[in-house]
């Protein structure tokens, strides 16, 4: 039996879907950007140290609490009078959601929602940034058939590490700073910076290096193809491995 052989759920999404999208991102960025250019972009671990801090192990430690930075200057910016950036909603979710915050923003007269996955990388880790997990394939495709009109943006954010003496104290601070950023839609990222991690039951969708992405316009319905495809191409997958997560989470219709 051949992937053609199915008769598919194709999602379709409203036309509006980039549009959205494109805002969503600006603004998930400039809310970002605004942190950094105001100098709010540093965590502080306080220490009774004197004379240094460990910091290869501050580096080990930083992307949760850079991760939780980024709630709290979108929750920042939510709780304005007025927010410049029209965020009217934040909720954090929790470890086994595949977002880390959902966002949702007024845009005219609608709101439109974002769910967002904050990635931390280190600037002085070669390796951070590469092939990370971010998001179950079945979760996903899934998503996609559920809801057409679903955004799943990647945030990025980049920090180094130092550590700083506190001169109210005397003592050694270890500093976490943001230093960069980027956001994309998960369903605009190219083929070539996709792949595919066959453990953990249905399979992690990675990106190659998050730093660096082409952007390439296409249908929730390539995208949900191109997971298919990516998930096929796998030493450890068939179409029958296939067909039963398709039969499973809905995504073909019945015989």
């Amino acid at each position: 039996m051949s992937y053609e052989y199915f008769l598919f759920k194709e999602p379709v999404e409203s036309l509006d879907y980039k549009e959205n999208s494109d805002f969503i991102i600006e603004q998930i960025e400039s809310i970002i950007k605004d942190a950094i250019d105001s100098k709010r972009n540093k965590i502080f671990i306080n220490t009774n140290l004197r004379l240094g801090l460990p910091m290869e192990n501050i580096n080990k430690i930083a992307g949760p609490f850079v991760e939780a930075w980024a709630f709290e200057v979108f929750y920042d910016e939510f709780k304005k009078t007025h927010s410049e950036y029209d965020l009217v909603n934040v909720e954090t979710m929790t470890r086994l959601h595949m977002a880390d915050v959902v966002l949702q923003f007024r845009k005219r007269s609608t709101a439109v929602t974002a769910n967002v996955d904050v990635k931390a990388t280190s600037q002085d880790i070669a390796t951070s940034g590469k092939s990370p997990n971010i998001t179950s394939y079945a979760r996903i495709r899934t998503a996609y058939v559920e809801d057409p009109d679903f955004i799943f943006v990647i945030l990025s954010l980049k920090h180094k590490v130092y550590s700083d003496r506190n001169y109210d104290t005397g003592l050694m601070d270890g500093v976490m700073e943001v230093v960069a950023f980027n956001a994309y839609d998960l369903k605009y990222i190219s083929a070539t910076d996709i792949s595919y991690n066959p453990a953990l039951g249905s399979g992690q969708i990675q990106i190659k290096d998050i730093h660096y992405v082409t952007k390439v316009d296409r249908t929730v319905w390539e995208f949900c193809q191109l997971l298919d495809a990516t998930y096929l191409r796998s030493r450890d997958k068939t179409i029958a491995t296939w067909e039963r997560e398709a039969r499973k989470n809905g995504w073909i219709k019945d015989d």
